[in-house]
């Protein structure tokens, strides 16, 4: 069942970015929502390298991961954030609430696993927020 929830909220974050990309709503058109989605393409990106191949088994807890626990997941929502209310509609509104769901359900999924795979992953949560540095 647990398997099954992950594959069906990745395939929901796809649905909906696919959605988006349809719409011509992913991609923002004004030059400051542009600058913003660049930025969190950067996070994606630094956050991607920082994770790196997890061939040593160790809790990443550097990089954006000191601030975020979930930095790619946070930056994708953002990303498409940024891009569905640059071009505001209720239809685009729903694709980004797909990807939002399925990325927030991910993110539940991979702290239950990783509270029990590292004993202080428990402590790492009390320091880096799950979503927006310093807020949630």
């Amino acid at each position: 069942m647990f398997k099954a929830l992950s594959v069906l909220s990745l395939a929901a974050m796809a649905a909906g970015i696919t959605g988006l990309f349809l719409s011509d709503a992913l991609f923002a058109k004004q030059p400051w929502v542009i600058a913003i989605q660049v930025a969190l393409f950067a996070l994606m990106v630094w956050a991607r390298l920082t994770f790196g191949r997890r061939t040593d088994g160790v809790l990443v807890t550097n990089g954006p991961y000191a601030y975020l626990r979930h930095p790619i997941y946070a930056a994708i929502i953002h990303f498409v954030w940024a891009g569905a209310l640059d071009s505001f509609s209720w239809p685009v509104l729903g694709w980004a609430e797909t990807v939002t769901a399925g990325a927030f359900t991910r993110m539940h999924l991979e702290e239950y696993v990783l509270k029990r795979q590292y004993p202080e992953y428990r402590d790492y949560r009390k320091r880096a927020k799950k979503f927006i540095p310093f807020v949630y």
